[in-house]
C-alpha cells in the first residue's frame, strides 16, 4: 500500500543528504561487536546489514527502494510474517524516496484557485473573508494578484480589534516566501521551517504568481491527506451516468481520466503537458468555452460544457464514441 500525495485544488491549502550509517556504539562508546551467535540482535540490524551489502553496487537510495519493493512483494505473497517494516512504514519510506523528483509546481495550488485579500479591505471585511474561506493566512495584493504586498495572519487582525488606531492592513503584513516552480519540495520545506513560514508563493520567470504552497501541502506529499474539521468532503471528480456518459470535474487529472476511459491524448497534447480535463477542453476550444458548447476530440470523445464562467471551465459531460459493430 502506498500513501499517495494529494494535489490541492483549493487553498485556505535543504535537501536530504545521504550519509553513511554509523556503526552502533557500545555503552562505553566504542564500536559494538556481537561475537556470540546467540546474543540478541537489535531490531532492524539485519536490514542495515543488507543495506551495507548493497550500497557498494547500487547506492543507498536504490538499496532502500529495492528492499521496500521486496517487502511489498513478500506481503502480496503472504511471506512477510517477519518483515522488519510494517505496511505503513514502507509507504512512508516510498513517499520520502519520491520527494527528490517532486517540485513546488507539482504540489502548488494553481493561480486560478488562490484566494487572496485586497489591501483596500476594512478590518471587518478582512475578517469576514478569512472566516468565510476558513483560512488563517492569506496573501494580500494591491491592484492585482501579481502585485503581492505581503501575507496576513488572522491573529494579527484579531489583535488589532479594539485599538484606537485607524486600521491599515499594510502595518500587519509579513513578507511571504517567493520560490521558483522548479524548487524541490525538500528544499522548500527546509526554507519554510527555517523562516517559520506556513505559506509560500510560486512565481514564474516574469515575476507573476503561478501558485501557492502551504506547509500542509508539503507534509501531505509524505504522509498523505491530512483532513481537519474545516475541510470539505472529497468531491467526486468523475461520475458515470445511466446513459453511458460521464460528468467530469474540470480539475480531474488527465491521467485518472485516461485510466477510466482509455488513452486519448495525442502526441502534441502530451508534449503540451496538459494536466487536467479542463486544460484539455480549453486546448480543444482555443478559448474558455461557454456553457453548452460542444467539442469533439480526435479520439471520438464528445465534450459538452456544463458549467463555466469567463475565466474557468468547471464541469463537462463526456460522451464516449460508439462501440464498433460486432463482427
Amino acid at each position: 500500500m502506498e500513501i499517495p500525495p494529494r494535489r490541492a485544488v483549493r487553498p485556505h491549502g535543504g535537501r536530504a543528504v545521504n550519509r553513511p550509517l554509523p556503526e552502533p556504539a557500545s555503552p562505553e562508546g566504542a564500536p559494538s561487536r556481537v561475537d556470540d551467535a546467540h546474543a540478541p540482535r537489535p531490531r532492524g540490524r539485519g536490514l542495515l546489514s543488507l543495506f551495507s551489502r548493497r550500497r557498494g553496487e547500487h547506492g543507498l537510495r536504490h538499496s532502500i527502494a529495492a528492499l521496500v519493493q521486496e517487502a511489498n512483494e513478500a506481503e502480496g505473497d503472504g511471506t512477510d510474517a517477519n518483515s522488519e517494516l510494517d505496511r505503513q512504514e514502507r509507504a512512508l519510506i516510498a513517499n520520502v524516496l519520491r520527494l527528490r523528483g517532486i517540485t513546488a509546481d507539482d504540489v502548488m495550488i494553481p493561480r486560478a484557485d488562490i484566494v487572496a485579500m485586497s489591501v483596500s479591505l476594512s478590518q471587518d471585511e478582512a475578517l469576514a473573508l478569512m472566516r468565510r474561506e476558513n483560512h488563517s493566512r492569506m496573501p494580500v495584493y494591491r491592484e492585482q494578484l501579481d502585485d503581492i504586498v505581503g501575507m496576513i495572519h488572522v491573529k494579527d487582525l484579531i489583535a488589532y480589534a479594539g485599538t484606537s488606531e485607524a486600521f491599515n492592513v499594510e502595518t500587519l503584513l509579513r513578507q511571504p516566501l517567493m520560490v521558483a516552480p522548479q524548487m524541490p519540495v525538500l528544499d522548500l520545506l527546509l526554507q519554510m521551517r527555517q523562516r517559520h513560514l506556513h505559506l509560500a508563493l510560486v512565481i514564474d520567470e516574469y515575476g507573476g504568481i503561478d501558485g501557492l504552497v502551504t506547509i500542509e501541502d508539503l507534509v501531505e506529499t509524505i504522509v498523505g491527506d491530512i483532513s481537519d474539521e474545516h475541510d470539505e468532503p472529497t468531491a467526486v471528480l468523475i461520475q458515470e451516468r445511466p446513459d453511458g456518459t460521464f460528468d467530469v470535474d474540470a480539475r480531474l487529472p488527465v491521467g485518472e481520466f485516461e485510466a477510466r476511459l482509455g488513452t486519448l491524448l495525442t502526441e502534441a497534447e502530451r508534449e503540451a503537458e496538459i494536466e487536467t480535463v479542463g486544460g484539455l477542453v480549453f486546448r480543444l476550444a482555443g478559448h474558455v468555452p461557454a456553457r453548452g458548447e460542444v467539442l469533439t476530440h480526435d479520439s471520438g470523445l464528445v465534450f459538452r460544457v456544463l458549467d463555466a464562467d469567463a475565466l474557468h471551465i468547471r464541469k463537462v459531460r463526456v460522451r464516449p464514441p460508439p462501440a464498433p459493430p460486432a463482427a
